[in-house]
């Protein structure tokens, strides 16, 4: 059953599903989507069949979380902040796994929080000049225009924040009780994290070095050969630059995220992250063999 816990100040929605004795997993799903669209609360189940806890959860920004707007970019705050719940749950050392900004996120913690971390599960690794300008309007852009046209009223009004307001009522307030210059100001740091303009940065938020400092185990699913948000060669580059990372082949077809996407804006049934329990038995597999138990 779904939970809340006070995190920095923030009340941080998330699930355990328990499978009994065994290795303990944190999935983080892409975009600001929740814990709770379909495939991530399956890939969780299909996680922990054989034993072990998987916790789900709705990063700040979120679901039913709160709002936040502090840190370096949304994606190093939403870090520090599965870092601190894992710690408050009492997990150990944690296999971490996600899926384009979940993955990215996964990436940061694993860096910045080593104390956590056992493992990392990437795919769909958002990259490429085109993605991350792209990503940086899409998380920023509208955001930073309302504030600057009417204030923190316009932004909660935004439908891009309809979901986070109407599933925790407590963080239009939040989003009122900002100061306009301030939020803009984030905003624009956060967006800059974007700029696909520094050799050494592999993704948004996280350098060559940083990248080399991860020295737990790390399985990275190739991405496919269609897909402009997280190209192939953002994949191959992780897996290369982290010490003990692996590259393979994804459990879909070359065209995963784009029949997705496809699929989300006609309406049909299922999201982006449908086909994710299909990641279970691949990150099984490896776990069994890369990660102490």
């Amino acid at each position: 059953m779904p939970a809340t816990a006070q995190i920095d100040g923030m009340d941080i929605v998330y699930e355990v599903i328990d499978g009994g004795p065994g290795r303990d997993w944190v999935i983080t799903p892409g975009g600001r989507f929740s814990k709770d669209d379909p495939g991530v609360r399956e890939l969780g189940a299909a996680l922990v069949e054989r034993g072990g806890r998987a916790l789900i959860w709705d990063r700040p920004n979120t679901g039913a979380s709160s709002v936040c707007f502090r840190g370096p970019t949304e994606s190093h705050m939403q870090a520090d902040t599965l870092a601190g719940l894992l710690r408050h749950l009492g997990f150990g050392a944690t296999v971490i796994v996600g899926g384009s900004g979940g993955a990215r996120v996964s990436l940061l913690t694993a860096a910045n929080h080593p104390d956590v971390a056992a493992g990392l599960g990437l795919w769909w690794i958002s990259g490429g000049v085109l993605g991350n300008i792209m990503l940086g309007v899409h998380y920023c852009g509208g955001s930073i225009s309302a504030a600057w046209r009417g204030g923190m009223e316009a932004v909660a009004e935004l439908p891009e924040w309809s979901s986070v307001i109407a599933r925790n009522p407590d963080n239009r307030e939040r989003f009122l009780d900002l100061d306009p210059a301030e939020f803009i100001t984030t905003l624009e740091r956060w967006m800059v994290a974007y700029c696909p303009c520094d050799d050494a940065g592999l993704v948004a938020g996280l350098s060559a070095a940083e990248a080399q400092r991860i020295t737990v185990p790390a399985l990275v699913l190739r991405s496919g050969s269609s897909d402009y948000n997280h190209p192939t060669a953002t994949s191959r580059v992780i897996a290369e630059s982290l010490p003990h990372g692996r590259l393979v082949e994804p459990p879909w077809g070359e065209h995963e995220w784009m029949e997705r996407q496809a699929a989300r804006n006609t309406g049909e049934a299922g999201g982006l992250f449908v086909r994710w329990p299909l990641v279970a038995q691949p990150l099984l597999d490896w776990a069994d063999e890369a990660i102490p138990s």
